[in-house]
This record gives structure tokens, C-alpha cells and sequence, in this order.
């Protein structure tokens, strides 16, 4: 066994990786960009080098840097974790050359994986059944623009060299054939420097199961079962399960023989998936092997009782599987659901911001929280915007369920938007719930996914009220007649506070009283009697007790009730304040990023919601629309150029 690796990633999985290691006496050390010099899994390794400045490209992609840092540390080893260099055979090879152990699959498995169209021939000649479509060489857009349409719309673009839902696009007519292909070959070409695509008939209502495989240097081939990981958004997995639902023992046996002959075909070592495309029918095709750990890993563990990091140690050291720790069936359910910095209400636009607040559902048995920061962190637009991952396991699936809905309540995130609130709806939708699933599922519960601009329940008024009024008694100079506790000269000692909530807006009228507060709100009083210490509040009504935590964000008062997530804005009423009034004459970036491409001439006349420019970040491209019908003065930023949060991106007149 080695006495230390390197890993060569960040974030969670980095975090992750050094758990298992140092529980097996394995000391690790880190890399970091000048992004995340002071990151979480910077703090927890036992060493640390530093590998370049933020942007990725200069950092994480440089094998060079990488194999560098390695050697340097006296490391033996080199985990490559997920996502960066963890499938480019480049980067083994380099690892090799220098005496390093890859903790992965022979370069030569990842080289014949890496390239979709090139693993859709093997797989092929190897049995494996393949979705129909067009896995060729030649790229001239005319002649996918003619296979799309022998294939028959839909279809799905696939970046050959892709993954993680990057430089890919369901296109469903012709005439958005061109635009889509454009729009996979930028973002594949930034995410993996190749742009070559695939066109594969789009199946209708598919699901996403996975094959988790193992393999070792003895020939020893085993799977550890299936993963279901049909919930997405952006081709981009959501919510992840172990065991699939409703999957036979009939059709297991068949999906693992097949994902361990696609394994065998290139000589497989170590941990890898297997994914499949299965339609309504039970039929199943091959899409693509991740040749390294994947994100949803947990949940396997989870339902097998094995740590697979620990086994791809031992495997990259030269032992034999432990063939006789592999359970005969899957043990209960599990569920994971990835919980990132995102606005789901924006087209689940990624957003950047510090962690002011990050307080996780309270340690149990059957739950698991592998997290790549802490609170006081800093989500950068440099990278991946995940949080953390919610693991948990039960008995069946049922529990289980139930155990994910209560881990998710219990967490609390401030400063900056997230999925949270999105997950919780998600995992209590109907078509979740009865395990109706296909990849179109968000889609399809769009309604009770995405609410309409309904207002806040009354509680939410009056916690939000009162947690305010507490917060202004306790900071308030002391003896001071104008300490905001409601004083007032001839006049009831009544504080009035006003709130926004979207296009809802309410007025509390909070009053000082003996064991208490007096609240009015629409005309009506209550006395309420207060309980608890910030941010926990509980309000004592006659009929009823109401508990919450309340925290502040700026002018954000996040309610976290027993039944719902609130975010209400505490307005100055002084000010001329009208939603819309300061949205300037240009479109400002919603985030960090760089221009991608301008999608119309300076000087166009373009209608409501038309595309005008192309902003990449976060490893994903972002189409900033004009937001009313007008014309296009000005482009302020050239295509290349970066930008910051909030820049003014074209001139717009309407």
C-alpha cells in the first residue's frame, strides 16, 4: 500500500478521497489554485502545493504542473478524482513515465473510452447494444446537419469527448440544428479542447442507469450493481438512487453482463460505469463508460456496505479484488441528492458568492454529507458550483424518501442562491414520489417545480416581523430614546416593517408588550410571547406554536419554516423603491464569465427574449436574451473579453 498520494482535484471529492486515505494511514497531499488557497481540502490534507492561478486551465488541466507537484511531495501515487485531467490518458501516461501510480484505468482504457464515437465502434463489435445514430470522423456540419435528419428528429448532440451534460443539446427541428451545433462545439471545445460531435436519436421518456464496474491487474471482473440517475436538468444529474426502481434480477444480469463486457473489451482496471440509455420498453443502449469514480459513487456504497476509493487503492497497489466482500444483492435503498449554488427560478443559472451560513441536517446512521467547503467559504466562478452531496440510506425505498425529504428541511444556506429549496419540491413531486422516472422529469413536473409568484402564508409575514423586531431591540444603543425598539413621542410604541416577497408586499406592525409583542398584520392583531436565541424563534399565538430559523442576508430575511423556505426583502419605505426601475439601458452578467459569442449585429432589431450573446462560466455556456423588443446599439465587450458579476454587456434601446 502506498504511504502517500497526491490528488489531483478539488472540492468535495478531494475531501472525499482524504477520508478513506486517512483511515487507512495514507497521508495525502493537496493541490490548489490561487482560487482556493485557503479551501476545505486544503485545510483537511497533510500537505499541500500550490499549481497555478484560477482559471482551471491553468491550474487543475496542467498535467505538467501536476506530475510536478507529485514528485516533489515524495507522493507514489496520484489520484485524479473526478472531472479534470481524471480521463485524459495524456495525464496517466505522464504519471507513468515518471514512476507515479495513475489510481485508475490503464491509459490505454481511457484513451479507447474517451472518445464517444470511437467506444460506440468498439461497443459494437463487442456486442454491447448502441443507441442508432452517427458515430463518424467527418465533422462538417452539412453532413451531421444530414445524419440528424436520416436519424429523425429529435436527436441529441454529444461533444465525442464530453461529459458532465457539456456540449450537449436536444434538438427537435431542422432549422435548430445549425444553432445547437455551434453551441456544442464552443462549450466542448472550453470544457475538453475538442469539438468533434455525435448525433444519436433522441429516445423519448428514456431513463439513466448505470453500471458500476470494478476490475483488477488479476483479470478479476465483477459490478456492483445498478444506479438509476434519470433526474436531470442541462443533461446534469440531480438526484441519484441505488438500486434502479423497478429493476428485475433478469434485467440486472443482463445490463451487468453487458456493461462487464464493455469493461473487458479495453482491458478495464479499477473502478468505472457503465451508462445506459433504457427506453419505456425495458430496452437498453449503451451511451458512454466513465472510465474513473463517478460523482453518485455514495450511493453505491451505501447499498453494499464497501468503501470504493478504499478498493481503488488496493487495486492501483497490485492486490486482487476482495471478490468475497461483495454482497449477493443490493442491502435497502439510497438516495443522493447534489445540493450546488444555483438559481433553479434563472434557468438553474450557477452563481458565486461566500457561504455565510451553512449549517447541515444534524449526524444520523443513515445519512451522509460529503461536502467540498465549509461556512465562510467561497463559492468561485472558477469551477463546479457544488455544495455538497446528501446522502441516505433505509430499509426500502420508502424511507429512505422520507429520510432525504427530512435531511433537506434540516439544512440551512445563506448568502448566496441555491437548489435547496428546488430539491426538497423535487423529492415530494408526484412523479418522484411513485418512482415514475425518465429524464424528462423537471420538465414534466415543471408546474410543481417551478411555482407561480404566489405569496408567503401569513407565518412567514409575521416571523420575519418578529425576528426583526428582536434583531433591532438587541442592537439598538442602549438608554437611547431612538434605539429602534419602537419608542416614539406621543404616539403608540408600534415599529412598522415592510416587506417584499416578489410582486407581494406586506406591512407588520410589531408592539412592545409585557412577556411579549403585540403583531398586526392586514388589520388583524395578535399578542405573540417569544421564544429562543438567533436565529431560532418561537412564537407563542393562542392557538398555535410557530417555530422557524431567520436568518439575514443584506436586505434577505430567509425564513426556514416547519412548512417551507421564504425569502422575504425588508424595504426601506423611505426610499422610491419600484421593482424594475434600475435595470439601466444595458443587460448586466448575472455572474463572472467570458464572452463566448455575439449572436446578432450591432444595430439588429431583435424581439423579447431573442438571443444576443453567449457568456461561459462555470464550465457551462449561458444565453443572455434581450429583455423587451428594441435594438441592439452596442456589444461593450468583444468575444474573448472576461467579465464581472454585474458588468453592463450590450446597449440596449428599446
Amino acid at each position: 500500500m502506498f504511504d502517500k498520494i497526491l490528488i489531483a482535484n478539488r472540492g468535495e471529492i478531494a475531501c472525499r478521497i482524504m477520508a478513506t486515505a486517512r483511515r487507512m494511514g495514507v497521508a495525502t497531499v493537496a493541490v490548489y489554485s490561487d482560487a482556493d488557497a485557503g479551501a476545505r481540502h486544503v485545510r483537511q490534507a497533510d500537505a499541500a502545493r500550490r499549481i497555478g492561478p484560477a482559471p482551471a486551465r491553468d491550474s487543475y488541466l496542467r498535467a505538467d504542473a501536476l506530475v510536478e507537484a507529485a514528485l516533489a511531495s515524495g507522493a507514489q501515487a496520484v489520484h485524479p478524482g473526478y472531472g479534470f485531467l481524471s480521463e485524459n490518458a495524456a495525464f496517466a501516461e505522464a504519471c507513468e513515465r515518471v514512476g507515479l501510480v495513475f489510481i485508475g484505468p490503464p491509459p490505454g482504457a481511457i484513451r479507447a473510452m474517451g472518445s464517444k464515437s470511437a467506444a460506440k465502434a468498439l461497443m459494437e463489435s463487442a456486442g454491447v447494444p448502441l443507441t442508432p445514430g452517427y458515430h463518424g470522423d467527418d465533422q462538417d456540419p452539412a453532413l451531421l446537419a444530414r445524419e440528424a435528419a436520416r436519424i429523425g428528429y429529435p436527436v441529441l448532440i454529444k461533444a465525442s469527448a464530453g461529459g458532465g451534460g457539456k456540449g450537449m443539446r436536444r434538438v427537435d427541428r431542422a432549422e435548430d440544428f445549425d444553432a445547437a451545433l455551434a453551441a456544442c462545439k464552443r462549450e466542448a471545445a472550453g470544457a475538453f479542447g475538442d469539438d468533434r460531435m455525435l448525433v444519436e436519436r433522441y429516445v423519448l421518456r428514456p431513463r439513466h442507469i448505470e453500471i458500476q464496474v470494478f476490475g483488477d491487474s488479476h483479470g478479476n471482473m465483477i459490478h456492483l450493481f445498478e444506479r438509476d440517475c434519470s433526474v436531470q436538468r442541462r443533461h446534469q444529474k440531480v438526484l441519484e438512487e441505488a438500486p434502479a426502481p423497478g429493476m428485475t434480477a433478469a434485467r440486472r444480469e443482463a445490463m451487468g453482463r453487458a456493461a462487464i463486457g464493455a469493461a473487458r473489451a479495453v482491458g478495464y482496471v479499477g473502478a468505472g460505469t457503465v451508462e445506459f440509455i433504457v427506453d419505456p420498453d425495458g430496452g437498453f443502449y449503451f451511451m458512454e463508460m466513465n472510465t474513473r469514480l463517478q460523482v453518485e459513487h455514495p450511493v453505491t456504497e451505501m447499498i453494499t456496505g464497501l468503501d470504493l476509493v478504499e478498493w481503488q487503492l488496493h487495486v492501483a497497489s497490485g492486490e486482487p479484488l476482495p471478490l468475497d466482500r461483495r454482497p449477493p444483492a443490493p442491502s435497502g435503498h439510497a438516495l443522493e441528492a447534489r445540493l450546488y449554488a444555483e438559481d433553479p427560478a434563472q434557468g438553474f443559472l450557477p452563481a458565486a458568492g461566500r457561504l455565510q451560513r451553512f449549517v447541515p441536517p444534524a449526524a444520523a446512521p443513515w445519512l451522509r454529507l460529503d461536502a467540498g467547503v465549509d461556512e465562510g467559504d467561497t463559492i468561485t466562478p472558477h469551477y463546479d458550483p457544488m455544495i455538497a452531496k446528501l446522502v441516505v440510506h433505509g430499509s426500502d425505498r420508502s424511507e429512505a424518501l422520507a429520510r432525504m425529504r427530512q435531511a433537506l428541511s434540516a439544512c440551512r444556506i445563506v448568502g448566496l442562491p441555491t437548489n435547496l429549496a428546488f430539491l426538497s419540491r423535487l423529492v415530494a413531486s408526484p412523479s418522484f414520489d411513485r418512482a415514475d422516472l425518465d429524464t424528462g422529469l423537471i420538465e414534466r413536473e415543471h408546474d410543481n417545480l417551478f411555482a407561480p409568484d404566489t405569496a408567503p402564508p401569513r407565518e412567514a409575514w409575521l416571523l420575519a416581523a418578529l425576528a426583526e423586531m428582536r434583531h433591532v431591540a438587541a442592537t439598538g444603543p442602549a438608554g437611547s430614546p431612538w434605539r429602534a425598539d419602537g419608542w416614539r413621542l406621543n404616539a403608540d410604541a408600534a415599529t412598522v416593517f415592510l416587506f417584499a416577497c416578489g410582486d407581494h408586499r406586506r406591512e407588520v406592525a410589531v408592539t412592545p408588550a409585557p412577556r411579549g409583542m403585540t403583531v398586526v398584520l392586514d388589520g388583524s392583531a395578535v399578542f405573540v410571547d417569544l421564544w429562543g436565541e438567533a436565529p431560532r424563534l418561537e412564537a407563542v399565538l393562542p392557538d398555535r406554536t410557530l417555530r422557524a430559523d431567520v436568518y439575514r442576508d443584506g436586505a434577505r430575511r430567509i425564513v426556514y419554516g416547519e412548512d417551507g423556505t421564504w425569502t422575504l426583502v425588508l424595504v426601506d419605505p423611505l426610499l422610491a423603491w419600484e421593482r424594475g426601475t434600475d435595470a439601466g439601458t444595458g443587460l448586466a452578467a448575472p455572474m463572472p464569465g467570458r464572452i463566448a459569442a455575439h449572436l446578432v449585429a450591432p444595430g439588429a432589431r431583435v424581439a423579447a427574449g431573442a438571443p444576443l450573446l453567449v457568456l461561459e462560466a462555470m464550465k457551462m455556456e449561458h444565453t443572455i436574451g434581450a429583455p423587451a423588443d428594441g435594438r441592439v446599439k452596442a456589444f461593450r465587450f468583444a468575444v474573448g473579453d472576461t467579465v464581472n458579476d454585474g458588468d453592463e454587456l450590450v446597449d440596449f434601446e428599446t
